[in-house]
């Protein structure tokens, strides 16, 4: 779960194929995760203007649609990417840095808080949010290979 789409997400119609989304592909192909295994979608359905972050009543008013995917998709694991994807899925006072490496109950799921692929891009490959993400995506990836097995 992310935050917006971007450029290149509102002219395709698809979530996630800028470079957060190959950064993104990157990290799930690490972890053991195929991107055509997993559903990814973005908290707030049309692009904010000039790519700003989504306003807490935009975020509300997408809800409803996000709430009918979670619930028609039925992941076991639910990842919310970035503050705003946090925010949606655990309240407004969540914190990436706290919440991230464990796994939250969650609306009958498990919910897992990690650091948004921009922020990994914007720190570079050897910043906290890259190694943040992929050590939570291996536990994703570990808890499925459990629960498949």
């Amino acid at each position: 779960m992310g935050e917006a789409p971007g450029a290149q997400e509102d002219e395709t119609g698809e979530p996630f194929v800028g470079r957060s989304g190959q950064l993104l592909d990157r990290v799930l192909e690490q972890a053991g995760l195929a991107r055509a295994g997993v559903a990814v979608a973005s908290v707030v359905k049309c692009r904010p203007p000039k790519n700003r972050t989504p306003y807490a009543r935009e975020t509300s008013m997408c809800s409803p649609w996000l709430d009918r995917q979670v619930q028609l998709i039925d992941p076991l694991v639910v990842v919310a990417m970035g503050t705003v994807a946090a925010q949606w899925a655990a309240g407004r006072s969540a914190r990436i840095g706290e919440l991230h490496g464990r796994f939250i109950p969650w609306r009958e799921r498990l919910l897992m808080v990690t650091y948004h692929p921009s922020a990994a891009l914007r720190f570079g490959p050897n910043g906290m949010p890259l190694a943040a993400m992929h050590e939570d995506f291996a536990l994703v990836a570990a808890r499925l290979a459990v629960e498949r097995a």
